[in-house]
C-alpha cells in the first residue's frame, strides 16, 4: 500500500504546478491510500497557497501535515511562506524558530524567510542580518546568488540616512 501511495504522490509531484488537474487526481489517490501522509498533505497545502491563494485552507493542510510528522523537512518551508503571504507574522516567527531546530532542514531557506519576515515588518537592518545568516548555509552557487540579489534589493529599499550610517560603521 505504501508503494502505491508513493507512486501517486510522486505522480502528483511530477505534475505540480504544470498540470494541476492531473496533480490533484494523483494527490487525491495518494491521500485516499494514506490520509495522514505529511508530504501529500503538504503538497495539497502548496496548491491552495501558491496556486489558489486560499491561505486559510492551505494552513489547515499544513497544520495537519505538521500534526502527522513534526520532523518533515518539506512542510515547514512551504508553511512559513504561506504564513508570510497571509501576513500571519507571529505564527511565521514561531514556525521559523521551530524549523531551525529540525535536523537536516534547509537552513538557508529558513533564514531567507526570516529575513523576509523582518523586511515585511519594515526592519531592513534585521533583514540584512538574517540574509548574512542565510549565506552561511548556502551550499550551491544558485542559492548564494539568490541571497546576494536579495541583499542588494533590501539595501536599495533602505533610506539613504541608514545606508550612510552603515557605511560609517563598516569603516
Amino acid at each position: 500500500m505504501t508503494l502505491t501511495k508513493n507512486k501517486y504522490y510522486f505522480e502528483a509531484l511530477d505534475n505540480y504546478p504544470y498540470s494541476l488537474p492531473e496533480c490533484l487526481e494523483a494527490l487525491n489517490y495518494a491521500l485516499s491510500y494514506d490520509p495522514e501522509d505529511a508530504d501529500s498533505l503538504c503538497l495539497m497545502g502548496r496548491i491552495y497557497s501558491e496556486m489558489l491563494s486560499d491561505y486559510e485552507k492551505a494552513k489547515l493542510y499544513f497544520e495537519e501535515a505538521m500534526l502527522y510528522d513534526v520532523n518533515n523537512l518539506n512542510t515547514p518551508q512551504y508553511y512559513i511562506k504561506c504564513l508570510l503571504d497571509n501576513e500571519d507574522f507571529h505564527e511565521a516567527a514561531r514556525l521559523i524558530e521551530y524549523a531551525l531546530k529540525i535536523k537536516g532542514i534547509d537552513k538557508a531557506t529558513i533564514w531567507f524567510y526570516r529575513s523576509l519576515l523582518s523586511e515585511k515588518r519594515g526592519s531592513f537592518k534585521n533583514a540584512l542580518k538574517f540574509l548574512d545568516e542565510s549565506t552561511k548555509y548556502c551550499f550551491t552557487e544558485y542559492s548564494l546568488n539568490v541571497v546576494k540579489d536579495r541583499k542588494k534589493f533590501v539595501k536599495s529599499k533602505m533610506p539613504k540616512k541608514i545606508k550612510s550610517q552603515k557605511k560609517k560603521e563598516v569603516k
